[in-house]
């Protein structure tokens, strides 16, 4: 079955995160357990890795360990059912939400923008962009989601529409459709979108239509200064490619007041391998066929989700700088003989 790899976009993973080597003859599963509990042990002990790995074959979970703290000022340690924040894994939960829209007759990924926001900000660009290129990361539509709102504070940033405020206004980088480049604006306004046609919020729809389906009980895009109990904070040395600089400091002010269509919501390796097997059996309408790479990274937050890769599905989520989870997948990749480039994709926000 052919992986796909939901995010379109490769960010180029930082210097710092080592290369593993060409994959070798592939480990027997008890082989793979003992090195796995060795290399976290030691990565956990050197604090290059703290959170969550899980790695099941089939309803099997053949390892699944918890490593670090989940809030240092706390002393609460990390558990198998800690909430860690996904970055741009919540991109998947976007893409399949439009695409639910487009089964159900609301929309063609060829309707452009303008059709079904007309009220946009920025006219020309909604007359020219489609859905389908703010889904490829093709539309021209750039903007900074990481800034602040006029007069207030990341932390004012709430709805849909506090992010579309950051950007909306802006022309475009360059004509839609000529290149890709990455844009966190263009899933915002992909949240936009499934507002109107749905009447409801982006949270809502997607629990009701992604999470609710697959089963899925403690994933969600949470206030920031209300998150559930047992929710990692991340720590940063100053995000991704700074691991040897700095002592570790809380990530809250990295961070809007709640996550966007574009990513931050936040989950469980439960959870998430409850998604991949719902996606897998088709109980998600809208879902991708085939095996799913995706991957998210942010100062403080690293996580990645793998399916049917030689025959194991993995979670691993950290609540450090990347490439800390990264690293541990590629490692994984290795002892399995599959090569690093079916990996997933790594998709980073930056501030």
């Amino acid at each position: 079955m052919p992986r796909l790899a939901m995010l379109a976009t490769v960010v180029a993973t930082t210097a710092a995160a080592q290369q593993p080597p060409a994959p070798g003859p592939r480990l027997t599963e008890p082989q793979l357990v003992a090195a796995l509990q060795a290399h976290l042990d030691s990565l956990a002990a050197a604090d290059r890795f703290s959170g969550v790995v899980v790695l099941a074959r089939g309803d099997t979970r053949v390892f699944e360990r918890a490593y670090g703290m989940a809030d240092r000022e706390a002393g609460a340690r990390n558990v198998l059912d800690t909430r860690f924040n996904l970055g741009s894994i919540n991109k998947a939960f976007t893409q399949i939400a439009i695409r639910q829209l487009a089964q159900a007759g609301k929309l063609a990924l060829a309707d452009t923008l303008i059709q079904h926001l007309p009220d946009y900000p920025n006219r020309d660009v909604a007359e020219r962009v489609t859905i389908a290129q703010l889904l490829e990361h093709t539309s021209g539509i750039g903007g900074n989601i990481f800034a602040a709102p006029a007069g207030g504070s990341r932390n004012d940033l709430r709805r849909t529409a506090d992010f579309m405020a950051l950007f909306a206004h802006e022309p475009l980088q360059f004509e839609p459709g000529s290149r890709q480049q990455y844009s966190n604006a263009g899933y915002v306004v992909l949240g936009a979108v499934i507002e109107r046609l749905s009447g409801m919020s982006y949270y809502d729809f997607v629990r009701a239509n992604v999470f609710e389906p697959a089963g899925v009980t403690s994933t969600g895009s949470y206030a920031r200064d209300s998150l559930p109990p047992n929710s990692a904070v991340g720590y940063t040395r100053g995000g991704p490619g700074s691991e040897a600089r700095g002592p570790l400091r809380r990530n809250t002010e990295t961070l809007p007041g709640r996550g966007s269509a574009a990513g931050g919501g936040y989950s469980t390796a439960e959870d998430l391998l409850r998604f991949a097997q719902a996606v897998r059996e088709g109980r998600i309408q809208g879902g991708p066929p085939g095996g799913m790479g995706i991957a998210g990274g942010a100062p403080g937050i690293n996580a990645i989700l793998e399916t049917d890769i030689a025959g194991y599905d993995l979670v691993v989520l950290a609540n450090l700088d990347p490439p800390a989870a990264e690293d541990v997948g590629r490692q994984i990749r290795t002892w399995l003989g599959v090569r690093d480039e079916e990996g997933p994709r790594v998709i980073r926000r930056r501030p």
